[in-house]
C-alpha cells in the first residue's frame, strides 16, 4: 500500500493532521468530522443524486447496480473542489473516502480526470498509484492519529471499540494500529517493565 512514499512522508503527514486538528480545535483524542474538515477547506460534498445532468442510467449505475465499485472522486468545478462521494457505503467507510478525496486537495494533488459518454454515463478516470498512497496515508493520520491510539490502546480498547469512537472502519483502526507500530510499542513496554 505504501511502497511509493518518499522518505520522510510519513512524519510529514502525521505533523500535518495534527496541525490541522489543532486549527480545528479537535484534539488528537477526538473524532473528527470529514464535513467539518470540507467546509475548512471550502470544498462542497456531494452524491450522484446532486449532480444536475447526471443521467439516471450513470445513477442507477453508481448507487443501485455496482455500488461497490467506487468510493469517491475529487473534481474541480469553477476553480473550486468538488467531491463526489458514494452514499451507499457505511458511515466509517463514507468518512474514509471524504478524508481520503481531501487529503489530495490537502497534498495539491491534480483532481482526477472524468470522461463521460454523450448519454451521461461515467467512463473512465485518471490514476496515479503515488498520489493515491499519499492520500491514503494522509487521511488514515487525520481519522486515528498515533496519539489517538496509543492512548486507546493503554486503555485497553480493541480496534472495534476505536472505529466506533472515531467513526472509521474496523479495519482501518487494524490497520493503523499495525502499521504506526503502536501494538509493538505497547508490548516491548510491556515486556520490559515486567523485567
Amino acid at each position: 500500500m505504501t511502497a511509493t512514499l518518499e522518505r520522510g512522508f510519513k512524519s510529514w503527514a502525521e505533523r500535518t493532521a495534527t496541525s490541522l486538528r489543532a486549527e480545528l480545535s479537535i484534539s488528537a483524542k477526538e473524532r473528527l468530522d470529514p464535513r467539518q474538515l470540507a467546509s475548512y477547506l471550502n470544498v462542497q460534498l456531494c452524491t450522484p443524486n446532486d449532480i444536475e445532468g447526471l443521467s439516471s442510467v450513470a445513477k442507477d449505475q453508481l448507487l443501485v447496480i455496482d455500488p461497490s465499485g467506487w468510493s469517491a472522486v475529487t473534481l474541480e468545478k469553477g476553480g473550486n473542489a468538488l467531491i463526489i462521494f458514494n452514499p451507499t457505503h457505511s458511515d466509517g467507510r463514507q468518512s474514509s473516502d471524504i478524508t481520503h478525496e481531501l487529503s489530495h486537495i490537502i497534498l495539491g494533488h491534480k483532481p482526477a480526470t472524468l470522461i463521460m459518454s454523450q448519454d451521461g454515463s461515467l467512463v473512465m478516470r485518471s490514476y496515479d498509484q503515488k498520489q493515491e498512497d499519499e492520500a491514503n496515508w494522509l487521511a488514515a493520520a487525520l481519522l486515528l492519529p498515533r496519539e489517538a491510539l496509543l492512548h486507546c490502546k493503554r486503555n485497553k480498547l480493541s480496534a472495534s471499540d476505536i472505529a466506533i469512537l472515531f467513526g472509521v472502519s474496523e479495519a482501518l483502526a487494524s490497520y493503523r494500529l499495525r502499521i504506526t507500530g503502536v501494538e509493538a510499542q505497547l508490548r516491548r513496554a510491556q515486556k520490559f517493565s515486567r523485567n
